[in-house]
């Protein structure tokens, strides 16, 4: 008695109805990309079209252009359509330019970084 595998066929056919569409990818590194799905295989590599970046940093955000873009499919976690009528971001959300962005992102990351000192320097309080 042989026992054969089936194909990939569930897997691909899924992302066959996102032809064509707008999409969000999450990736593996936090990122959020954009763009319309115009190519996959079955590893789920895809190629976006009019990609671009949604970098998020409190209430401000920047959309940061990346053209024609190819995703390997290791890397991505979260593929969602996106409703173009719907896509509106919270009212407190400001969008601002690519470099005022990554000042925030290094503002945070810091902001990160001195957290964790702090905490380490705290761990012999035992406050649990």
């Amino acid at each position: 008695m042989s026992w054969a595998a089936p194909d990939d066929i569930f897997f691909s056919t899924s992302l066959a109805a996102y032809l064509d569409k707008k999409l969000l990818v999450l990736l593996r590194d936090g990122r959020k990309l954009m763009g319309l799905l115009r190519s996959f295989d079955q590893f789920a590599n895809a190629v976006l079209e009019e990609a671009y970046e949604r970098v998020i940093v409190g209430n401000l955000y920047c959309d940061i252009p990346l053209g024609l873009y190819i995703i390997r499919g290791e890397n991505v976690v979260l593929i969602g359509e996106l409703d173009v009528e719907k896509e509106e971001l919270p009212a407190q959300m400001v969008q601002v330019s690519e470099a005022e962005i990554k000042r925030a992102q290094k503002a945070e990351k810091e902001e990160m970084l001195l957290k964790g000192t702090m905490r380490k320097r705290m761990e012999f309080l035992d406050l649990d």
